[in-house]
């Protein structure tokens, strides 16, 4: 990818000696656009970042983990500005076009004092193929790296979206919990980058649950810098975009839900045949949050009266004598008979693999949605519990 340079150090904020500190430049400013958390409480990246982004351009990123700066009050402001213009005054670029994020442990002050040190060792030596090291430093509680590229081209000129992510607990809608970071050499204006991002997030990043939390520093912020030649000026050049874009945001989205703390299986449920398109919705996202469907799948019990009394509750508009409910190709429900116990056999055969699709089909319209989720084992409470120590 043309113009993007990374790079990921170990700057000691966090304890264990990992890497914590992460850099994106674009060697030329780039439109810019970014969605954040709906979160009342927020942390101080982004109320800063909420006013930068307005511009519509941005040229760096800067990203620290182990520490949320949340909860830091008008010192956290303070530290946020000072980190993007000590990254500036290192790149030689406006401090108005440095961002930066921050995950982890809220409430303690950002280390400054390592922050500065480590700035001149952050800023040297970036690298365009340096985007794991990039991922590796943004991780909290992740066990994987999040990474997905995209090549594709518009009349004949190629391009390519690249996008990294970090979540794994405090994982629900209203922007998902975690940080993303797209960037892509195409040319197009921060006005239809900022649509076409929120297309994409509001079919991933906003069809996601882990927990059912939502954080207070949730991120996604794209860049283009239109260095590879390819330009969006036709409604049919936004739409390739917009494809690509969407299968780069909806791959995160489930990388994030397969690392999901604890997890051990990702979960697609489809709502089918809803009256509405918030029957549909209300319906998946009431099952996906349910903690009894989630701890029935972790332990690989086709409870479907969980899954059908989740919808009930939902606010959807639901018939159970018209209900159908397959798990993958074995049906387990038909006009709201149970199929029997054979049938309950065969899903738990199912439930063993680490991926499956449930499927409710309400049977009274035409409208349909779906949510990525994971299942609620032990080791989420342990590593919740833990988290401070």
């Amino acid at each position: 990818m043309k113009g993007f340079k990374f790079k990921g150090i170990t700057a000691n904020i966090k304890k264990d000696g990992k890497k914590d500190l992460a850099i994106i430049f674009s060697t030329r400013p780039a439109a810019a656009a970014a969605l954040f958390t709906e979160n009342r409480v927020v942390a101080a990246p982004v109320i800063m970042g909420r006013e930068r982004i307005k511009s519509g351009l941005c040229q760096a990123v800067v990203v620290n983990s182990g520490n949320a700066n949340c909860f830091t009050g008008d010192q956290g402001l303070r530290d946020a500005s000072e980190t993007a213009k000590v990254a500036a005054h290192a790149l030689n670029i406006p401090e108005a076009l440095v961002m930066v994020a921050s995950t982890g442990v809220i409430g303690a002050p950002l280390p400054m004092d390592k922050l500065r040190n480590a700035m001149p060792e952050l800023t040297t030596d970036m690298e365009e193929d340096g985007i794991e090291e990039f991922a590796k430093a943004i991780l909290t509680t992740d066990l994987a790296m999040k990474l997905v590229s995209r090549i594709s081209s518009i009349k004949g000129e190629k391009f390519t979206i690249s996008g990294v992510a970090k979540g794994s607990g405090m994982i629900r809608p209203n922007m998902a919990t975690m940080l993303a970071f797209i960037c892509t050499d195409l040319d197009i204006s921060s006005a239809l980058l900022k649509s076409a991002l929120k297309i994409a997030c509001d079919q991933s990043f906003n069809r996601i649950s882990v927990d059912g939390d939502t954080s207070t520093n949730d991120m996604v912020l794209a860049m283009a810098n239109g260095m590879s030649g390819a330009v969006v000026e036709e409604s049919d050049d936004a739409l390739e975009f917009q494809k690509v874009l969407n299968e780069v945001l909806l791959e995160l989205s489930k990388m994030i839900v397969r690392d999901g703390e604890g997890a051990t299986k990702l979960v697609k449920i489809v709502i089918k045949g809803a009256l509405s398109a918030e029957d549909a919705y209300k319906a998946a996202d009431a099952i996906s949050h349910s903690n009894l469907v989630k701890t029935a799948i972790y332990g690989e019990d086709p409870n479907w009266g969980r899954i059908t009394a989740a919808a009930g509750r939902s606010g959807a508009m639901v018939d159970p004598d018209r209900m159908d409910l397959m798990f993958d190709d074995v049906v387990l429900v038909k006009r709201g008979i149970w199929q029997g116990v054979e049938a309950e056999k065969r899903a738990a055969t199912i439930m063993k693999n680490s991926e499956l699709e449930i499927c409710l089909d309400l049977n009274l319209g035409n409208f349909s949605d779906f949510y990525y989720f994971c299942d609620f084992s032990e080791k989420y409470v342990s590593i919740n519990a833990d988290y401070r120590s």
